[in-house]
């Protein structure tokens, strides 16, 4: 007898709808194996054999000795991972007519089976459960660890289920699981208030909370130069807290990232706060684009909507940092194999720190460097000029002096109230960017665009020719200092970009300056 159950693979961030087709039927002569699978399985997919066979009998049902014959459609199609056992198992109690199989029809079905029949989580459930209802089956049936993430999609019935048995009485109609709910908007105000890292924890460093105020309002890559001790990390470690809210289209993007890469919370359902990746700095090129011979997303991409923090910059190797440059520019990164090509996306803020030299004093206002001559620029050029050029704000950032350590906490400005300023910024720029899909901050104008959006005055770019002569400034160097002037003036709510608007934005050029390495 043969009979379909239908489960999906992810492919990228997006999934495909798979036909699984047993078919039951002939004898196998005595010592023969009685199971053939086929339509490209992988070794995790072909295992599930002794588990599936292990779980049917330990819930008291017969695993036939008939010939069985399993195709996983389209055949073309390389199947990876442990999802399929469930679909499996009851497509052959169905072809072997101990089960009912008029349901099986309706569901998308995906989970891991252990040997006693209860089953675990798997990845990439959000997008399973997105094609389900693009493809409008009636529901989806998961592992109960995995329903809350599937729940976030409306207008389709989430079946949780911890056990085989629970599945075939589900399909036998002996027992009514309720599906699962999902409030999305209770869960985003939930997490609107969770903020354990606060800007009123940094004493002093203004200068920095003004660097970092302006790039979240514009959502622009920040670069913090400065010795050991002054304040880097605790200070790129509060700047999520200062950027707006994700939008739901935001959180689903990064959700459906975070679920393919199998780092969800256990109990957890939609990514409701930005990300925070920080990578060491031994990571290597592939942990951090993606790939693989399996591709799965790289750290870009978990960081996707949020923020990429690399500490120690000139401790990566080279060729890792050399990766950023495309994904940066394009927010995305396509990973190319012989049999498969997918996009994952990565539209992320990086935030970077370093020490100015090798013993990390070189400026410092108290204590000496003891680089020798040329080590401090041999240090700055482990750091490619195109990739600093990517990089709109150069921050240095100086050691807080014991008088503004020492002092209270009281009165100082919380992460809340830079939020509201950044949140202003913000909308200012969605209404200016409403008619294209392509541009939603600052950050994202096209060098096509550049001047549609950034007008200077003539003294406006009498300023910026000086700088460009005398800094030596890049083309892209020069679009970059004209995006951040239009986040200034956009925090300041003015429309048009004025002189100080300007100068502030060229003030954040600090490695473009002449003798800045000495």
């Amino acid at each position: 007898m043969l009979v379909k159950s239908y489960s999906a693979a992810v492919q990228g961030v997006d999934s495909r709808t798979i036909t699984v087709e047993v078919n039951a039927g002939g004898t196998v002569a005595a010592g023969k194996l009685n199971y053939f699978l086929v339509g490209l399985p992988d070794n995790a997919v072909k295992e599930g054999y002794q588990r599936i066979e292990a779980a049917i009998k330990n819930i008291g049902l017969e695993f036939p000795r008939l010939k069985l014959v399993v195709n996983l459609a389209p055949a073309d199609l390389r199947k990876e991972g442990s999802a399929y056992d469930l679909p499996i198992a009851l497509a052959i109690l169905a072809a072997t007519r101990q089960i009912d199989e008029s349901k099986l029809k309706d569901y998308l079905i995906l989970g891991e089976l252990s040997l006693d029949g209860s089953l675990r989580p798997v990845r990439g459930v959000l997008p399973i459960a997105i094609q389900a209802r693009k493809e409008k089956y009636k529901g989806i049936i998961v592992p109960s660890a995995n329903a809350l993430e599937a729940a976030i999609v409306q207008q389709i019935d989430v079946i949780g289920v911890d056990h085989l048995q629970d599945a075939v009485a589900f399909i036998q109609g002996e027992k009514e699981i309720a599906p699962v709910l999902f409030d999305t908007r209770e869960e985003f105000n939930y997490q609107l208030g969770k903020n354990d890292r606060d800007f009123c924890d940094v004493r002093g460093q203004e200068n920095i909370k003004r660097a970092l105020e302006i790039a979240a309002a514009g959502g622009h890559n920040v670069i913090l130069i400065g010795p050991p001790g002054a304040g880097k990390t605790m200070l790129a470690q509060r700047l999520p807290g200062i950027l707006p809210p994700l939008t739901i289209n935001e959180a689903l993007e990064t959700t459906k990232i975070h679920s393919v890469a199998g780092i969800l919370p256990s109990k957890g359902g939609l990514v409701s706060v930005r990300p925070f990746r920080s990578p060491h700095h031994t990571v290597s090129d592939v942990a951090l684009v993606g790939g693989g011979s399996n591709p799965s997303p790289g750290e870009i991409s978990l960081a996707h909507n949020g923020v990429l923090f690399l500490d120690e910059l000139p401790e990566f190797k080279r060729t890792v940092l050399e990766v950023l440059r495309q994904p940066m520019e394009e927010r995305k990164v396509t990973i190319s194999r012989a049999r498969v090509s997918v996009d994952y996306p990565s539209s992320f803020m990086l935030i970077a720190s370093m020490n100015p030299c090798p013993c990390g004093f070189h400026n410092h206002p108290e204590k000496e460097c003891v680089c020798g001559p040329g080590v401090v620029k041999k240090y700055l050029s482990r750091i490619s000029g195109p990739l600093l050029d990517r990089i709109d704000l150069h921050v240095e950032v100086t050691p807080v002096t014991s008088d503004e350590l020492l002092q209270r906490s009281q009165g100082q400005e919380t992460s809340a109230d830079i939020r509201e300023r950044v949140m202003r910024a913000r909308e200012l720029q969605r209404i200016r960017y409403e008619q294209l899909q392509d541009i939603h901050s600052n950050a994202m104008i096209g060098s096509n665009r550049i001047h549609e959006f950034c007008e200077v005055s003539t003294a406006g770019m009498t300023l910026l020719k000086t700088a460009m002569n005398k800094l030596q400034l890049s083309a892209r160097a020069y679009d970059r200092i004209l995006k951040v002037a239009r986040t200034i003036a956009d925090l300041a709510g003015t429309e048009d970009i004025r002189i100080e608007h300007l100068a502030e934005a060229i003030h954040y050029r600090s490695l473009d300056r002449e003798g800045w390495a000495g």
